[in-house]
């Protein structure tokens, strides 16, 4: 029962995220605009971490699951992806690379200030 007060908070916010992008016609996503309100929402405490840690380190855990409908695309435009192959892996790359500095940086500028 735990659970599943856990996965409909989740899935009341990913709907909210969806009804603000479509009703206010935002051009951000609304499983991004999910995320947000998410964020937003543990912030300010009005969604406590312990009331969805057990669904969170579950999907966290089987968060490579989530990569195959990615890789299908990927094999389904094989035939767009003929000739740009250096192109796709250089821009996979390049952003992998820009993804994992900014981690750190964050990372580090998160730990100097709870040192604080």
């Amino acid at each position: 029962m735990k659970l599943l007060r856990q996965v409909c908070i989740i899935i009341g916010i990913c709907f909210l995220g969806e009804l603000l992008h479509k009703l206010l016609r935002i051009p951000i996503p609304g499983n991004i605009l999910g995320m947000i309100i998410l964020f937003v929402c543990l912030c300010l405490s009005i969604i406590k971490l312990e009331m969805i840690k057990e669904i969170s380190n579950f999907l966290l855990d089987h968060l490579a699951f989530f990569f195959i409908p990615s890789g299908v695309g990927l094999i389904a435009c094989m035939n767009i992806l003929k000739g740009e192959w250096i192109a796709f892996l250089g821009v996979c790359l390049i952003t992998t690379v820009i993804i994992m500095v900014f981690t750190g940086y964050t990372v580090q500028l998160l730990k100097r200030g709870q040192s604080k």
